[in-house]
């Protein structure tokens, strides 16, 4: 493996969920090993979550896990048990990179948190992507994806004018997190090579959420005004918005920032004679009449298929893309001519399309090796060959559900 950027990287994951699965899952791609642990009697939620192939759930079937935790070897260990404790911390003596994502109180209980590693393994580099960080009056309170959105100030923008609050179509936090965790992992890295000292990195996915805000934020600050829900607008350009295309729930994104742009979209329309109208005859004009002018764009969208109409307004210079679905998604042109997606066999769902890798690295390419793990499925290995148990010990702490 010394073809791939972290070959020679291990790292003991104690991850579930998404946001550090993903982070391990962008180390592992690019060659990292990740030694993931789990135990019967609590699996990571991730093996239970939908969709799974042909509605038939199991630990082993969920796509959604199958995708996060790919490249990857599984064992099962039971931390309740002294025994399990034992072996996790010999673990964790042969692993550069120890990385969690619970409150904090959840790895002190068990004996895992940063203090007690860093005892274990001195240079360790310990990554805590906890909800709230370690510190404060939120350190322990419980939250997902939609809870994230909502405290960060990004719900509250999502949504109608005349409406509520409306939730993302995604857990955008986890992901977003797990990213940041990977990057601060490799500067964490870099230190310790130019140092020889590991570190503790408090990752706090509500602080990362927060930081996205931008513009809303700045807005407040410098002028203490509270931005409202815009939907689809946008505070500048116009037209900006989706469009219905001609088919069954079809539609396209068209959004103008210049006159040029502005210009190219009349043009591949035909010229119609309401462009001319002094309503829209500058940019300020196009943002306070938007309501007439996605109308009259509609009127004309809705006579070509979403790809129609991004071929004309592409080559006119105009930015349009085709709302896809799962399925245009899986069969996009774009992605399959790039590799992006790659198909993966799996033991128990068989041969599995899911996306690639999409970092591409000139010279230390990354690459999905194998399928994310069954249950336990890398027990022998990394109990046998990397902590050097003999056989019956293996099989004694199997019977007494250690390894478990």
């Amino acid at each position: 493996m010394a073809e791939f950027a972290l070959a020679g990287l291990r790292v003991c994951d104690f991850t579930w969920a998404w946001a550090g699965p993903y982070c391990n899952k962008l180390l592992a791609d690019m060659g990292a090993e990740i030694i993931k642990i789990e135990s019967r009697k609590r699996l990571d939620i991730g093996r239970s979550l939908p969709p799974f192939l042909g509605e038939e759930p199991g630990p082993n079937r969920s796509g959604r896990y199958n995708k996060r935790n790919r490249n990857k070897l599984g064992i099962t260990l039971d931390l309740t048990q002294e025994a399990g404790t034992r072996l996790a911390r010999e673990l964790v003596k042969i692993s550069d990179v120890v990385i969690e994502n619970y409150s904090p109180l959840v790895m002190k209980r068990f004996g895992f948190d940063y203090e007690a590693v860093r005892e274990l393994r001195g240079d360790i580099v310990y990554l805590s992507l906890s909800g709230f960080g370690a510190t404060g009056p939120y350190r322990d309170y419980v939250a997902y994806g939609p809870n994230q959105a909502a405290l960060s100030g990004l719900g509250n923008l999502t949504g109608y004018r005349e409406g509520g609050p409306v939730a993302l179509g995604t857990a955008l936090g986890d992901p977003t997190a797990g990213l940041h965790g990977a990057i601060a992992l490799l500067a964490a890295l870099h230190y310790r090579a130019k140092t020889g000292k590991g570190q503790h990195i408090d990752l706090s996915q509500h602080e990362m959420f927060v930081s996205l805000m931008g513009e809303e934020m700045m807005d407040y600050f410098m002028n203490g005004r509270v931005r409202e829900r815009d939907g689809n607008r946008d505070r500048i350009m116009a037209p900006h918005d989706f469009y219905r295309c001609q088919g069954e729930d079809k539609w396209v994104s068209i959004a103008v920032a210049t006159e040029d742009e502005w210009r190219g979209l009349c043009e591949a329309m035909g010229n119609p004679p309401w462009c001319r109208e002094e309503r829209f005859g500058d940019q300020l004009s196009r943002w306070r009449n938007q309501e007439e002018l996605d109308r009259l764009i509609e009127a004309w969208t809705s006579n070509h298929t979403p790809g129609e109409v991004v071929e004309i307004l592409q080559q006119a210079g105009v930015a349009a893309m085709p709302a896809l679905n799962g399925e245009e998604i899986t069969n996009d042109p774009h992605l399959r001519e790039r590799g992006f997606l790659v198909e993966v066999d799996h033991a128990e769902v068989g041969r599995q399309t899911m996306p690639g890798v999409s970092m591409k690295l000139s010279h230390t390419p990354g690459a999905i090796l194998r399928p994310a793990p069954l249950v336990g499925e890398h027990n022998q290995y990394v109990f046998g060959e990397l902590l050097g148990l003999p056989p019956e010990e293996i099989e004694s702490l199997m019977a007494e559900k250690v390894i478990y």
